[in-house]
């Protein structure tokens, strides 16, 4: 999967920055072991764990440490690298453009 779509965020890992519900433009790309350049520190991402395929998660990208990622949500009260560790990249499926709508589209 590559290319542009959209994601609705479910849950609150994201709060202040997205709300539950919000729908969020997303810049897929193609799975793979390198992180495109478009992607920096700071960055919101979509990842897809291994132990959950075709669930997306939003988080930041906090840290690269050699060839693995450290991602978090931006609310305390959200599970990520705090508790899974760092992740490779290919886990790493795009990168948030922009807020399409607040839910707007329920």
């Amino acid at each position: 999967m590559f290319g542009f779509g959209t994601v609705k965020v479910a849950g609150n890992s994201m709060l202040p920055r997205y709300q539950d519900g919000d729908w969020l433009v997303v810049r897929w790309h193609a799975q793979s072991e390198v992180l495109p350049t478009s992607i920096k520190l700071g960055a919101v991402v979509v990842i897809e764990r291994d132990e959950r395929p075709g669930i997306y998660l939003i988080k930041r990208l906090q840290k690269a440490h050699g060839s693995s990622y450290w991602v978090e949500g931006d609310s305390a009260e959200s599970t990520d690298s705090r508790s899974w560790g760092w992740i490779p990249p290919h886990e790493i499926r795009g990168k948030v453009i922009f807020r399409l709508a607040r839910k707007r589209f329920d």
